[in-house]
Order: structure tokens, then sequence, then C-alpha cells
């Protein structure tokens, strides 16, 4: 039977404490790490659509950790929304790897946390650190500009709703396309950026591949 419960943690960090939460499953198979939407919208790692992520990387065999940015509930610091938030997820990567050494690192992000991830795989390859898997749900890809490493090697599944009213699909799909090489676009149909009425579909989606 797996433990339900996250446990609160402090993760050193850029501008001091990170706020966390973690969860150890018996012979887990990896851990993944959750990047949360915008902060300056409102977003933090317990926003719905990240805690079915947490709750189904859980479910697949995962060790998982979520956390909130700088500024962010007892997170030190202020917002940056650029690369401070990016330096966060990477110093919760070290702790990480800290932690589980020899465990494949999984990096997931929902809309500005797509971003994040995003630009953490990068980084991390760019060190020679292998990412195992990245997942980009509704990611805002218009963040990831020339500062950020391109991503090379790792693989990669993208998830964006059809009709998202904050990330433009088409947006998406341009970067997809320009990619230039291969991965996986999932569009979830009839959906918005929230993945309202459809966290079933997404837990569904992201199961298997996890």
């Amino acid at each position: 039977m797996l433990l339900n419960r996250e446990t609160p943690v402090l993760i050193p960090g850029p501008c001091g404490q990170l706020e966390a939460l973690s969860l150890e499953v018996p012979d887990a198979r990896g851990v993944a790490l959750i990047c949360h939407p915008n902060p300056v919208q409102g977003g933090t790692m317990l926003n719905k659509v990240v805690s079915t992520v947490q709750r189904t990387a859980r479910d697949a065999g995962y060790h998982t950790l979520r956390f909130n940015y700088r500024g962010v509930g007892a997170s030190a610091g202020s917002h940056d929304m650029a690369s401070g938030e990016v330096d966060d997820a990477e110093a919760v990567a070290v702790w990480l790897r800290a932690q589980y050494p020899g465990l494949p690192l999984t990096l997931l992000g929902f809309s500005f946390g797509g971003f994040v991830a995003a630009a953490l795989a990068g980084r991390l390859e760019n060190q020679g650190q292998a990412v195992a898997q990245l997942f980009m749900l509704a990611p805002a890809v218009q963040r990831l500009t020339a500062d950020n490493p391109p991503l090379q090697g790792v693989p990669l599944t993208l998830i964006q709703p059809e009709v998202d009213e904050v990330i433009d699909p088409q947006a998406v799909y341009a970067w997809s396309a320009d990619l230039g090489r291969a991965h996986e676009l999932l569009k979830v149909a009839e959906c918005g950026h929230f993945f309202h009425g459809k966290l079933t579909e997404l837990k569904d989606l992201l199961l298997p591949r996890l």
C-alpha cells in the first residue's frame, strides 16, 4: 500500500529556503520534480493540475517533489519571472540528486512551470547531467528564448489543450514543429488551460508514459 501523505520539507535555494512537499514510495523507479504555474497569477505547488500530476507520478512508482518558487508561500525571496525560478528548480534538482543518487530524474511542468522545467532540462543537459523525461503541460513556450540552452536528447512529451485561453495553442504547435527533434505532441480536445473536467484524461495520458 502506498503512503499518500506528502511530507513538508525546506530546501536550500539561491534566495533562501524553498518550501516543498515530498513523497517517497517503496522501490521507486525514479524521481519526479514538478514545477507549478505562474506565481504572479496565483500559481502555487497546490494548483490542481500540479496535484494531479503529483498523484499520477506517485501511482507510476516515482518519489515526487513539488515546490514553491521564490516569493510563493513559505519560500524566501521575491518573484523573478525569468531565470530566478529556473535557478530555484535547479537547486531543488541538486537536492533531489543528493537525496536519491542513482535514481533517474523526470521533470514535469504546467504552464509557466512548463517553461521552468524545459529551461532546467536544457541546463542539466548542458552540464552533462541526464534527464530521464520531460513533460510540458500547456507550456509557456514563448518564455523559452535564446538565453535558455536548447533541449538536446531528453525524451519530451508536450500536452496541449486545444482551446487553451491562456497559452495560444498555435504557439505551442509552432514551437513543437520548430524543435527539429523527435518528441510527442498530444492535443486534448475541448479542453481549456486548467484542464477543467479533463484531469482524468490528463492522468490517462501521463500514466502510461511515465
